[in-house]
């Protein structure tokens, strides 16, 4: 069964790079093809990223001028790029899709999971707001079809676990501290991570994950914390996603992002400059704990 999500997360990363580089629309499809042959090389849902791509690119024009109906307080290019290319590929399942293969309320869902998912602390809210409002607009379609399909969802506690471990990483040089971050292609810096094998320790999985990633040889120091989401897998459906954090040291060498994965960089920062990093919401306290940490045992 295709995953849907992933299909929706590659097509928004194809208009974010086609809207943050001016990109003529005719070279938006080459960098569709790239981006699944690099985030989804067996994927067998090309004519939906395809559609999908298209409409909103036909219907740009039309989709922003619903967006600066529904949100007069944020002219279009005042609304984040990784926003507007959210809100405008909702808007366009949600106002030109086909209702049979893609109901309003999954049209609105998936745009607040993107928002959740790339962008910022309001993202979310922002985006439930301006399509919540023009889905009232509308006539609130599909309203009453719910009933089913809330039967058949599963509750929390007997979703599937699937476990993750990551690091925060720093090193020591000429007196300062260093913390190693990896910078995604929707502009946050955050943590390497890595699913947890069967076989291994969480402990485990964050060495590997460091070496993986970027290359870098660590030794776990403490744990300092984790979060916790839930994500949908194309068949075994919702899934419980934990994630542990370690506290870890490096030598201070170069970075090599070796396995990309939706990375476009990694970089040493010294602990005064990560103030002005862009996090995600969820990452920002571990990575404060982690400094608070080093800064009391006398770190810089």
């Amino acid at each position: 069964m295709a995953n849907r999500h992933l299909s929706r997360s590659i097509v928004l990363q194809s208009l974010f790079e086609w809207d943050l580089n001016a990109l003529e629309k005719k070279a938006v499809g080459e960098v569709l093809g790239r981006n699944v042959a690099e985030f989804a090389p067996n994927k067998t849902d090309m004519p939906f990223m395809e559609k999908l791509l298209d409409g909103v690119m036909a219907k740009q024009p039309e989709l922003d001028q619903v967006i600066e109906k529904a949100a007069p307080d944020w002219p279009i290019d005042r609304i984040s790029p990784v926003d507007r290319n959210i809100l405008r590929l909702g808007l366009y399942e949600l106002l030109f899709a086909d209702r049979k293969e893609v109901p309003a309320k999954v049209a609105i869902n998936e745009a607040i999971e993107l928002a959740k998912q790339f962008g910022g602390e309001n993202s979310s809210r922002f985006v439930n707001g301006v399509l919540g409002a023009v889905y009232k607009e509308i006539g609130e379609p599909g309203k009453d079809e719910q009933g089913k399909k809330r039967k058949r969802d599963i509750p929390f506690e007997e979703m599937p676990i699937e476990r993750l471990s990551g690091a925060v990483v720093y090193a020591e040089h000429e007196g300062q501290i260093y913390l190693a971050l990896v910078h995604d292609i929707f502009g946050h810096w955050t943590l390497s991570k890595s699913k947890v094998q069967e076989e291994e320790t969480v402990e485990a999985g964050a060495v590997r994950a460091l070496n993986e990633e970027i290359g870098l040889p660590i030794e776990i120091e403490q744990e300092i914390g984790g979060n916790e989401y839930v994500a949908s897998h194309p068949e075994s459906g919702k899934v419980r996603k934990q994630v542990h954090y370690f506290l870890a040291k490096a030598p201070y060498q170069d970075i090599q992002l070796i396995k990309k994965g939706g990375l476009d960089d990694a970089k040493w920062f010294k602990v005064a400059d990560i103030l002005e990093l862009n996090f995600y919401e969820d990452i920002l306290p571990i990575v404060t704990k982690a400094v608070t940490v080093l800064v009391g045992r006398g770190g810089n």
